[in-house]
């Protein structure tokens, strides 16, 4: 074990300027300077860095830092410096100089810190320059990022583990936004299964004031949010980076000094605006997620969302860039019925594994659950994370509670819809059954019949919404992913249904509902979205394997009515506007897989026949072409057609004898002619 250079207290006060340790750092730093494998879950702002910084001060030898994005990189060693510490990082945004720097200081032994991103450890050359450079300890910040199940996932962080096992040396991970499945795959990837010594201390942020807000001109009700906290510094996060740029000149427009930040930047513009926000007092940055993982900024007094964050560990991370001084901070998340469609899409389109789709819809569900809550919104989300809390009285719902009324017979109406419709349908095509509405698609599936039909006239079709989105807030209905987002009843529900339990909702979100003006006209319906989803998802994929522009797959018009016709045979999705003869044949089984979930297999020749609309008449070709095979008694020499001379046959319109007879020659046409003929006139 590597000795001791110097006790912690003293380099605490000398190095960092602190009198004495916060809850539960010193522990942690004398695990961690003593050389033993360490996960520490402590909340942001919890003091997570002098966990490691001071241990690497401690120990002979260099530290390694693993730390996912530059702007963290680039204040903690900015940082450290400015203390006096030989601190250095390698990124892609140094400038020669810079990184020239750090190897000299390398090679001379004298850094004691070295931070990487965790790209570089995809190289050789890394592992072997860490190897001769006499480190004696892995720090490995944002460790959730190995779990490939979290918010966050980065991939070359699975090489973390490997690099351990290489150098043999003690490691040290340190995450704010680790549940309990995210903390089992650390310990998995990281230290091989081993259990390390772990300090779990707590998620609360008790300074930070919590706030929610369905939207309702949502750039005003930021910016009246920016107002009422002029000179201020604060950090807007949007779901795009057009929204980054127009509302920054918007707050500029109202006299705020305010900039943007997004991953489409130059570097050297990125690296601008940090700096900026790392020195400048009131400044505003708009920004997507990509600003402010790490930054060591301490005085953030405000955090808003102007999107729905992507997850409940997203949110609790980001509002955790606010008040890392201890100080009363303040938050505000706005969301709206668009942001629920666009997340839960992001899910739907993504890549992952039906099981990791099926988490990160709970994960949404979960901060639903805390937009829509009905008390204390603090002590909702400690609940997420396994800690129980008394109402905090820091939060909106805390500082006013909401009207709540008794729920259960709505959302009795609600779940006696999905059942009766077997649960295979999304909240649009129940609603239009709660309501009576005798659409196209309830009239053609005969549930304008079901003892449901109309029993919801007493809320409108807002309200139903609205009561919807509070169910699955409350994880009573989830999306399924495999029935292309229809609600299914969860086990919660169970006791409503049978009138075990009852369940309170929110009124001033169902009477806000009530006079919320119509939504844009999207470009299909809610029932239709999930699987316009998938039916994306599957062309990205395919196109993304042939290295084709994702339009010439099929472009979006043809999604849009695949989804809307939701076509069952090769034969109807040959129907499609731009489906043609090859791509059905290339593509038509995978996307009807999609729609059906059953992959139909069908010779080449007669995807072409289906593509002229003549799919059927070759199945009939074929079946009497079965029967003569050995003639009309059955006693003939075996004689057969080609898939292509069926395709051909099965195409003719209105053919006479001879037209025929040039396409079977004389021996085929003897035998089946006759009989191909009245298949023919048939289908005319």
């Amino acid at each position: 074990m590597p000795r001791d250079t110097a006790p912690a207290e003293a380099l605490l006060k000398d190095i960092f300027g602190y009198d004495a340790f916060r809850p539960g750092q010193g522990e942690i730093v004398e695990a961690v300077a003593r050389g033993r494998n360490v996960l520490a879950i402590m909340p942001t702002g919890g003091g997570k860095s002098l966990c490691f910084q001071l241990p690497a001060l401690m120990r002979e030898g260099l530290t390694v830092v693993i730390s996912p994005l530059i702007a963290l990189m680039r204040d903690q060693v900015r940082g450290l410096r400015e203390a006096g510490v030989a601190a250095g990082a390698l990124t892609s945004g140094n400038t020669q100089e810079e990184s020239d720097a750090v190897w000299d200081s390398l090679q001379s032994g004298a850094l004691k810190l070295l931070y990487l991103a965790p790209e570089r450890l995809a190289s050789g050359g890394t592992q072997r320059m860490l190897a001769q450079a006499g480190v004696s300890l892995i720090a490995v910040d944002e460790a959730h990022c190995v779990s490939q199940w979290g918010h966050d996932f980065r991939p070359d962080y699975l090489r973390i583990g490997e690099l351990r096992r290489a150098l043999d040396v003690p490691l040290a991970a340190f995450t704010a936004t680790a549940d309990q499945e995210t903390q089992e795959e650390i310990v998995t990837r990281l230290f091989d299964g081993q259990q390390p010594e772990t300090f779990l201390r707590g998620f609360d942020r008790p300074n930070i004031h919590l706030a929610f807000l369905p939207k309702d001109q949502p750039r005003a009700q930021i910016l009246r949010f920016a107002a009422a906290r002029r000179g201020r510094s604060g950090i807007v996060y949007c779901g795009t980076r057009a929204k980054t740029e127009s509302l920054s000149a918007a707050l500029a427009q109202e006299g705020h000094p305010a900039c943007y930040y997004h991953g489409g930047m130059e570097a050297a513009d990125r690296r601008a605006v940090e700096e900026r926000f790392a020195t400048e007092d009131g400044l505003i940055v708009v920004a997507t997620v990509a600003f402010g993982m790490g930054v060591d900024k301490p005085d953030i007094r405000w955090v808003a969302h102007a999107d729905l964050p992507k997850s409940i560990e997203s949110y609790y991370q980001e509002i955790g860039r606010a008040g890392r001084d201890g100080a009363p901070a303040e938050t505000l998340t706005l969301y709206g019925p668009d942001d629920i469609r666009l997340r839960r899409s992001q899910i739907d389109e993504g890549a992952a594994p039906p099981e990791r789709q099926a988490a990160d819809h709970g994960r949404l569900n979960a901060l639903l659950g805390l937009a829509e809550a009905l008390g204390c919104r603090r002590r909702q989300l400690l609940g997420y994370f396994g800690e129980e809390a008394e109402a905090c009285g820091n939060c909106d719902l805390c500082d006013r509670p909401p009207e709540v009324f008794d729920g259960t017979e709505a959302v009795r109406k609600a779940l006696s819809a999905a059942l009766r419709t077997e649960e295979s349908f999304g909240a649009g095509h129940l609603i239009d059954i709660l309501l009576g509405q005798v659409t196209d698609k309830v009239r053609q599936r005969g549930h304008d019949s079901l003892p449901t039909f109309g029993v919801g006239r007493d809320l409108t079709r807002s309200q139903w919404q609205a009561v919807f989105r509070q169910m699955m807030g409350r994880d009573l209905m989830r999306p399924d992913a495999a029935r292309h987002g229809a609600l299914v009843m969860t086990e919660a529900a169970r006791p409503i249904l049978r009138g075990e339990e009852t369940i309170s909702l929110r009124r001033d979100v169902i009477d806000r509902a009530a006079e919320r003006r119509p939504q844009v006209k999207t470009l299909v319906s809610d029932e239709d979205a999930p699987l316009l989803s998938a039916l994306k998802a599957k062309r990205r994929a395919l196109a993304e394997g042939a290295s084709l522009p994702a339009y010439m797959i099929f472009p979006d018009r043809t999604l849009i009515e695949m989804a809307e016709k939701r076509p069952a045979t090769l034969d109807q999705m040959a129907a499609i506007s731009g489906v043609g003869a090859k791509k059905l044949s290339s593509y038509g089984a995978e996307f009807l897989s999609v729609i059906t979930g059953a992959l139909e297999e069908s010779h080449p020749q007669r995807l072409r026949a289906a593509a002229r609309g003549a799919g059927t008449v070759y199945d009939r070709l074929m079946a009497v072409q079965a029967d003569l095979m050995r003639g009309s008694d059955g006693i003939d020499k075996p004689l057969s057609c080609s898939a292509a001379q069926l395709a051909k046959v099965a195409q003719l319109r209105d053919p006479g004898p001879e037209d025929l007879e040039r396409v079977l020659g004389e021996r085929r046409f003897d035998r089946f002619g006759a009989a191909f003929l009245d298949v023919l006139a048939e289908a005319d």
